[in-house]
């Protein structure tokens, strides 16, 4: 009989299952650090997660996948994201001081300037490969066009 985790939290193969990956790479994620507060393992239990800790491993996923970003550049959007909640935090729990809060904005903005270049390199890849297979696909129309005229 297999042990089932505590209401509400996950083990990690379901973890996984739910974001569509698997334990090995769950465990890869947290010794690269891209699970942040990823939870340690009791002596002779399991690691448990939360939807929470399911949500966020999805968004790596989706944006690995989205972005073609390497684990460094994905580690990096990471660490922008956090950076980023912890300034929203502080943001929305009032800030009185009108220079805290142009600074909280500037660094704000400066994770949304590395996350914007990311998605501009792969928008462009993806300009680059639709123009490339738009020429091909005019050679190959002209080609069959010439061979029937033969």
């Amino acid at each position: 009989m297999t042990a089932t985790a505590p209401s509400g939290l996950l083990r990690i193969g379901e973890l996984a299952r739910r974001a569509g990956t698997t334990p090995r790479t769950i465990r890869y994620y947290e010794e690269l650090g891209l699970l942040p507060n990823a939870p340690a393992r009791p002596a002779g239990g399991h690691r448990l997660y939360s939807e929470e800790d399911a949500r966020h491993v999805r968004e790596l996923m989706r944006l690995r996948a989205l972005l073609g970003l390497s684990l460094e550049e994905l580690g990096a959007v990471v660490e922008a994201e956090e950076a980023r909640a912890m300034l929203r935090a502080e943001f929305e729990g009032g800030v009185s001081d009108a220079a805290r809060l142009r600074e909280i904005l500037t660094q704000a903005s400066g994770h949304l300037d590395l996350q914007l270049s990311l998605v501009r390199r792969r928008a462009a890849e993806l300009v680059a490969l639709q123009d490339d297979l738009e020429s091909r696909r005019a050679r190959v129309e002209r080609l069959l066009a010439e061979s029937a005229e033969s």
